[in-house]
């Protein structure tokens, strides 16, 4: 297996990888607590990488592409006022990046 049969080929180029590893792979996502979340969109006008999408029906803000995330990117939790956002703890990624780059060393 290589690189290329480990992506997702439904994402944009862009959003492929970070740092040569497949982003899927990579465990950083918003998680949204739909009990905090107000529906003001906050996080939804400050993300340009349309990770976000309203649920009109619910009155919602949800993580429709987590994989769009930056990774290690969390500006959008000072855009919420009502401290809905969450991010896994970055040791845990960056544990789980350093273990990666053994089977995807750097470019």
């Amino acid at each position: 297996m290589s690189l290329k049969d480990d992506l997702l080929p439904e994402l944009e180029e862009r959003y492929q990888t970070y740092l040569g590893i497949p982003r899927q792979l990579i465990p950083w996502f918003p998680t949204i607590d739909a009990e905090k979340c107000i529906g003001c969109k906050e996080c939804m006008n400050f993300c340009h990488d349309t990770v976000y999408a309203y649920i009109e029906t619910d009155r919602k803000v949800v993580v429709q592409d987590k994989w769009h995330c930056q990774v290690y990117c969390q500006s959008c939790t000072h855009a919420c006022p009502k401290d809905a956002i969450s991010f896994p703890e970055r040791s845990e990624v960056k544990a789980r990046i350093r273990e990666l780059r053994k089977k995807y060393p750097a470019f």
